[in-house]
C-alpha cells in the first residue's frame, strides 16, 4: 500500500515494529544523561547498561552481566512477540535492518557515541500524511537510527511517499538548551560545564517524533526547550499550507505518548486531569478519560532495589488498532479495567521490562498505513 498515516486512531494498515537485538550493551553520554528522565514524577531514570571503561574493561560481575542479558533477552521476546499479535489482527508488519552484534559505533567528524538498536522507531520519525519526515535526533547515539529503516522508506518512497530529512544537527555539547533545567524539566541533566567545540553553532533544531500527536490536518507539538522551539519553526513552514502545528508548551520535557492518548475522534485518554489545560482549546472540549494510578502489582519488582521507574505512566503509551480497539500491556490490570468500562475492545500483549529499558507499544511502532485521511477535527 501507500504511505498514508494522519492520525492516531484509525483502522492500522501496516506498521514498522521496532527491533531490541543487541540492546544490552549501551554506555551512557551527555545527550543520554539530559533525556531520560521524566519530568511530571520527578524519578530519576534508570537505564541497564553495561558500564564499559575507555580500554574495554567492566567493572560488572558476571552475574550481573548475565541478570542484565536475560532482561534483554526478554525484551527481544516481548518485542516478536508484539509484532506477532499485530500480524495476527491482520496488520502487514514491516521490521528494520538489525545492527551487527559487534557494534562499531557512531562516528562523526565532532564526536562518537554507542548504537543504539533501532527499537522505539516512533521517536527519529514523524509520518504525516504521505511524507516520511526524519527528525533531528536527540540523542548522539541514535543519531543513525534511521538508516535501519532505510529499505522500508524506499520502498514506500518508490510508491510515491515524500521523502524528507530536517537538518542535521552537529550536537556538541553547546548545541542543548541549558534553559531545560530552570524553565521546562527540571530534572532532564545538562552539562554543568559544557565542553567547548571548534565546531559549536550554537543552539540547533532537535526534537523527536513522539514529541507529536496527528489528528488528520492538525498536529499537536510539545516544546520544552529552544531546541524543541527551532524544530517546530522548520516543521511549520515545512507543512505550511498541508498541516496546522499547534504548540504545546512544557507538558513534558519531551514525549508525550504517555501524557496524551487520542483514542477517537472525540476522545482522549490522559494521564491527569490538569493535562487539559496544556491542550489547544479545541481538543479541551474532548470527552477525556482520565487514566488510573498504576498499582504495583502492575509492575515487575527486581531484586536490589532496582530500577527506579522513569514514570509510573509508561503504560498509557498504547497502540490503537482501530477507533475501537487496543493494543496494551497484560500487566496494566487498572488501565484495562478502565478502557474496557469505557467500551473499548483490549488486546493484552506482554511487555515485562518497560520501566527499565523505557518505551511502550506506541513507541516501538510506526504507523505507515491508515486508513484515515487529512479531516478536519479541530477545526
Amino acid at each position: 500500500m501507500k504511505l498514508n498515516s494522519y492520525d492516531e486512531w484509525s483502522s492500522l494498515k501496516e506498521v514498522v515494529v521496532g527491533s531490541a537485538d543487541n540492546y544490552a550493551q549501551r554506555v551512557r553520554d551527555l545527550s543520554f544523561d539530559m533525556f531520560i528522565s521524566d519530568n511530571l514524577t520527578g524519578a530519576r531514570g534508570y537505564y541497564p547498561t553495561i558500564r564499559v571503561s575507555q580500554d574495554g574493561r567492566t567493572s560488572e560481575s558476571p552475574e550481573r552481566i548475565a541478570f542484565r542479558q536475560r532482561l534483554a533477552d526478554e525484551l527481544v521476546e516481548d518485542v516478536e512477540g508484539m509484532a506477532d499479535t499485530l500480524r495476527s489482527l491482520g496488520v502487514t508488519v514491516h521490521r528494520p535492518l538489525a545492527p551487527e552484534k559487534f557494534d562499531r559505533g557512531v562516528t562523526t567528524p565532532f564526536w562518537s557515541a554507542p548504537v543504539t538498536p533501532p527499537l522505539n522507531v516512533r521517536d527519529n520519525t514523524l509520518i504525516l500524511g504521505d511524507e516520511i519526515i526524519e527528525t533531528p535526533p536527540m540523542l548522539r547515539a541514535r543519531y543513525f537510527e534511521t538508516k535501519f529503516l532505510a529499505p522500508i522508506f524506499q520502498e514506500y518512497f518508490l510508491q510515491g511517499a515524500r521523502w524528507t530529512t530536517m537538518p542535521r544537527p552537529i550536537m556538541t555539547d553547546n548545541s542543548f538548551d541549558p534553559g531545560n533545567v530552570a524553565t521546562a524539566a527540571p530534572n532532564v541533566e545538562v552539562p554543568l560545564e559544557p565542553r567547548p567545540s571548534p565546531y559549536d553553532v550554537g543552539l540547533e533544531m532537535l526534537i523527536d517524533g513522539a514529541n507529536a500527536l496527528r489528528f488528520g490536518r492538525d498536529v499537536i507539538v510539545n516544546i520544552s526547550n529552544a531546541n524543541h522551539a527551532l524544530a517546530v519553526d522548520w516543521l511549520e513552514r515545512h507543512v505550511e499550507g498541508r498541516f496546522r502545528i499547534h504548540r504545546m508548551h512544557k507538558l513534558t520535557q519531551s514525549h508525550i505518548d504517555s501524557v496524551i492518548v487520542a483514542l477517537r475522534p472525540g476522545t482522549l485518554l490522559l494521564r491527569s486531569e490538569g493535562v487539559r489545560d496544556y491542550l489547544p482549546e479545541s481538543l479541551r472540549a474532548w470527552d477525556v478519560i482520565v487514566a488510573p494510578t498504576p498499582a504495583l502489582e502492575d509492575y515487575p519488582q527486581y531484586e536490589g532495589g532496582d530500577p527506579i521507574p522513569p514514570s509510573p505512566y509508561i503504560d498509557l503509551n498504547l497502540l490503537s488498532i482501530d477507533e475501537s480497539t487496543v493494543m496494551v500491556n497484560d500487566a496494566c490490570k487498572t488501565l484495562i479495567r478502565t478502557l474496557e468500562d469505557h467500551g473499548y475492545t483490549v488486546v493484552p500483549v506482554r511487555h515485562r521490562h518497560r520501566r527499565l529499558f523505557g518505551g511502550g507499544f506506541h513507541c516501538f511502532t510506526l504507523d505507515t498505513v491508515r486508513a484515515g485521511g487529512a479531516e478536519d477535527y479541530l477545526g
